[in-house]
């Protein structure tokens, strides 16, 4: 009794030393891992687009409403008559009418920097 019993007599087997050390290393890593990654999602921005974070998107009645041109729906219970045919075919009128204003409306152009007003 006059020698104290050490608490981890590990002798000459260290597996559970080892074991002990993969564990604190896998939490090390772990937590070292997922610091970064909040790091990396809070200073892309992504955090503020969360809508699962209400605090950080703004309140409905904060967001300034856009004004937005209606476009013409052609509805898909309606029912089909002459009228109908009139009505759509105005409003397909209107927007072939806004396709040819381009010189040639289908070349690759019409996509140039310019045309969609993004030159500098």
């Amino acid at each position: 009794m006059t020698e104290k019993k050490k608490r981890f007599d590990w002798g000459e087997n260290k597996g559970g030393m080892n074991l002990v050390f993969l564990g604190i290393a896998s939490v090390a890593i772990a937590i070292i891992t997922v610091s970064i990654s909040l790091i990396v999602y809070h200073n892309s921005g992504d955090i503020y687009l969360d809508r699962s974070r209400p605090g950080f998107l703004p309140d409905e009645e904060e967001i300034e409403a856009e004004e937005v041109e209606e476009d013409y729906d052609f509805g898909k219970v309606e029912k089909l008559d002459a009228g109908t045919i009139e009505e759509y075919l105005k409003n397909l009128n209107i927007e072939v009418k806004a396709i040819d204003m381009y010189e040639k409306p289908f070349d690759a152009s019409v996509l140039s920097d310019e045309n969609l007003g993004i030159s500098e």
